[in-house]
């Protein structure tokens, strides 16, 4: 009698101050219409993939050019902060998911089959409350699924992709970067996709409606329990496991995301190596580039005598 009483209570589940739907967000650098189907605790808390990255700006040189600035792109920080390790330097690529050649690289991935696993585990549920004939927990339901798409019509508003700096094709780029807590990341890639993925801003500032539209899906989730409280014992069953079900498949595939997607490019590992000083890291990386005015700048070594600190451009 106490688990079916406390069943009553399965709508709060979808209230956990969970990121499962804000990380898919960021790692996709958009939200698809048919993410409306991911039904998850947490599913009201997709605008914060913006605040992933916890407010870290990292700061970033160009080792070809000797210049330093900062990765503005939060999304992309996020990522970086996720695939990084204390003490190693985490080698990337980055390249246009519309080149030819590299498109047919870009096969669907196995984060991308569990998700699709995730949609139909929502379609299943769905279609079995209607056979139920459940119609309080399938307007718990279509509240969530107008709440996710509320939410994806905003974020698809909000996507920027108009600005990240001049473009200068057939240049390539090599990017080094320095996270919170001695994380060292390297970007390979031309100098126009890496400039798309760490420079301007990813989602653009909310409008008054947006905004308004935000409040009303958040009053609309803490208000939705109403509905799964007055369900039946089965119908409350089945969304108690949709959205564990969910829940664990999204962790899932997050736990088998290697790669960023944002503005039409895709980041991607190419390996780790762990290295016991900084200064070792830096005299090889300054060997391969060629030159130092970078590694000075970032404060990895000291300058030369008579030589200004801000040799290279610092913008910090």
């Amino acid at each position: 009698m106490a688990f079916t009483s406390a069943l009553r209570l399965v709508g709060l589940l979808a209230l956990a101050d969970l990121d499962l739907v804000a990380w898919r967000t960021a790692l996709t650098g958009t939200s698809s219409w048919l993410d409306a189907l991911i039904l998850c605790p947490g599913l009201h808390r997709q605008h914060g993939a913006q605040h992933l990255a916890h407010g870290e700006f990292p700061a970033c040189a160009a080792m070809t050019t000797g210049y330093v600035f900062r990765v503005e792109n939060p999304a992309t920080v996020a990522y970086l902060q996720r695939i990084s390790k204390t003490g190693h330097l985490t080698s990337l690529t980055v390249h246009d998911l519309h080149n030819g050649l590299e498109a047919g690289r870009s096969q669907p991935s196995a984060s991308d089959s569990i998700v699709s696993l995730a949609v139909a585990l929502a379609v299943v549920a769905i279609s079995f409350l209607i056979y139920l004939s459940d119609m309080w927990a399938l307007a718990y339901l279509a509240t969530l699924v107008l709440i996710r798409i509320l939410n994806i019509a905003m974020i698809r508003r909000q996507v920027d992709v108009d600005w990240h700096g001049a473009s200068e094709p057939g240049v390539k780029g090599d990017l080094f970067i320095l996270l919170s807590y001695d994380r060292w990341v390297r970007i390979k890639g031309d100098v126009d996709d890496l400039k798309a993925v760490t420079s301007g801003r990813w989602l653009r500032e909310a409008t008054a409606i947006e905004d308004a539209l935000n409040g009303g899906a958040i009053l609309l989730a803490w208000a939705s329990p109403i509905l799964a409280a007055a369900a039946s014992q089965m119908g409350q069953a089945v969304i108690l496991g949709l959205l564990l079900g969910n829940a664990m498949l999204l962790v899932w595939a997050h736990v088998r995301t290697e790669s960023l997607q944002m503005k039409g490019k895709m980041v991607r590992v190419e390996g780790q190596r762990k290295y016991e000083r900084r200064r070792i890291l830096a005299e090889e990386l300054i060997e391969e580039s060629g030159r130092d005015d970078w590694a000075v700048a970032m404060a990895l070594i000291p300058p030369k005598s008579g030589r200004s600190q801000h040799v290279g451009g610092a913008v910090m």
